[in-house]
């Protein structure tokens, strides 16, 4: 009778381990919220290759912050994106979606990144849903330098770094 209870106990911690290890992990990120990110609150612009990335973050209120990307060369605008990041599960999510001239899609629909690291104006996503992208960073090392660190989902490690710009667009 012992042996049978005990063999019961060691069965219930087998199947307790593999529950554990086989649960799906929590969407949510480390703790924040979104007044953790004014920092990025500003206009910033920057090289991107041969042209020009500027990123126009709003100051965040209501649970959300939003940024406006614009890539631009030779003239000519080459993608327009839209940032999202909101407060979900005691943590953050950021949504993005991008487009092409004509305003045509480059997906079918937006990107969603968990929270992974917060820190003193150093904030990075990891992707949870297909995108062109596999994790953003943003950082400040400055006042007048705003830095997005981008891994492709093919691997590719880029980084751009951004100056504050005049709200007046100089």
């Amino acid at each position: 009778m012992q042996k049978a209870r005990r063999r019961c106990r060691q069965l219930a911690l087998v199947a307790l381990a593999l529950a554990l290890l086989t649960a799906p992990a929590s969407a949510a990120g480390p703790a924040a919220k979104v007044a953790d990110l004014a920092w990025m609150t500003g206009s910033w612009k920057g090289s991107m290759g041969p042209g020009t990335l500027e990123e126009s973050w709003s100051r965040p209120d209501a649970g959300s912050i939003a940024s406006l990307v614009r890539g631009t060369a030779n003239g000519q605008t080459n993608m327009i994106e839209l940032i999202v990041i909101e407060e979900s599960e005691g943590s953050l999510v950021l949504r993005l979606q991008q487009w092409n001239p004509g305003f045509a899609p480059r997906s079918p629909g937006p990107q969603e990144m968990r929270l992974v690291e917060i820190a003193e104006r150093r904030v990075s996503f990891e992707a949870v849903s297909a995108g062109s992208l596999k994790r953003l960073t943003y950082s400040r090392p400055d006042d007048d330098r705003f830095v997005v660190g981008v891994v492709t989902a093919g691997g590719a490690e880029i980084e751009f770094d951004l100056a504050a710009q005049d709200p007046n667009g100089s």
